[in-house]
């Protein structure tokens, strides 16, 4: 019932991936590493989660309907985090703004503020994720003055939002890195012969509501919504941002994209 994916192989090595599928190594009861509810491989299929961090590597097991099996690269300090979420240690809060990581072809150098909360669309809670930039955002290879942070996002596959009503068509390529519980990066297309990299990653991973979670696990999809620098702001109440970003839409100031969790 352990799903080992060709690239846990390759990390971990044949031999050790022959024990893991014997059930020589599997844990048999576990917490899963997304849901953080218990899973047992002996009753159900269960994924081999492989946390890699510069010097050391964790391996986990999920529920294989919550992630599939595969390799997460993480920082050390992420992977310190993880071992004391193992291990049911408390572990360190996640910064408000994360950082951005360059990508060839998209906003680039920008601290990206990320908030979670759910989204009433058609009477069903939609688990989302707003991103707003802290600062006007440049096309690559210039210095503005314009911020085209929605441009670059719609040519990247982002649909605008004149309604928050409806919820958009998957955006191929792009998806939400869950693991452990919490939240990690955003994921964008791979270039020919790489694996997917990180649009956004959180410096820490965050940790989101319960019932943000349980909503992600349910649909297995993550509503993904972008304005500029200061239409959204930090909202303290999911009332107060639906307010906000039907605002932002009425305006022509929201774009929208749905994202399967990663490596589905």
């Amino acid at each position: 019932m352990l799903d080992v994916s060709d690239d846990v192989r390759a990390e971990i090595g044949d031999e050790e991936a022959e024990r893991l599928l014997g059930g020589e190594n599997a844990p048999g009861s576990y917490d899963c590493t997304s849901c953080r509810t218990p899973g047992n491989t002996e009753r159900e299929r269960t994924s081999t989660v492989l946390f890699v961090g510069e010097e050391t590597a964790v391996l986990a097991f999920a529920h294989a309907a919550c992630i599939p099996s595969q390799v997460v690269p993480v920082s050390e300090e992420q992977l310190q985090g993880a071992v004391r979420s193992i291990t049911g240690e408390a572990g360190a809060p996640a910064p408000a703004a994360p950082q951005a990581p360059p990508a060839a072809d998209g906003p680039v150098q920008a601290e990206l503020g990320v908030t979670s909360g759910l989204v009433l669309i058609k009477d069903e809670l939609i688990p989302a994720l707003v991103v707003e930039p802290l600062g006007p955002i440049a096309r690559p290879g210039t210095t503005g003055p314009v911020d085209v942070f929605l441009p670059l996002l719609i040519e990247q596959g982002f649909a605008p939002v004149a309604s928050v009503e409806e919820v958009p068509e998957p955006n191929p390529g792009w998806s939400v890195l869950v693991a452990m519980g919490k939240l990690h990066a955003i994921l964008q297309p791979a270039v020919p012969g790489a694996k997917a990299s990180a649009w956004w990653q959180a410096h820490q991973a965050m940790q989101v509501a319960d019932d943000w979670r349980a909503a992600v696990n349910k649909t297995k999809r993550v509503l993904v919504l972008a304005a500029p620098v200061g239409t959204i702001g930090q909202q303290p109440r999911e009332d107060l941002l639906r307010e906000a970003l039907d605002r932002a839409a009425s305006r022509g100031q929201l774009v929208a994209a749905t994202m399967p969790l990663a490596g589905t």
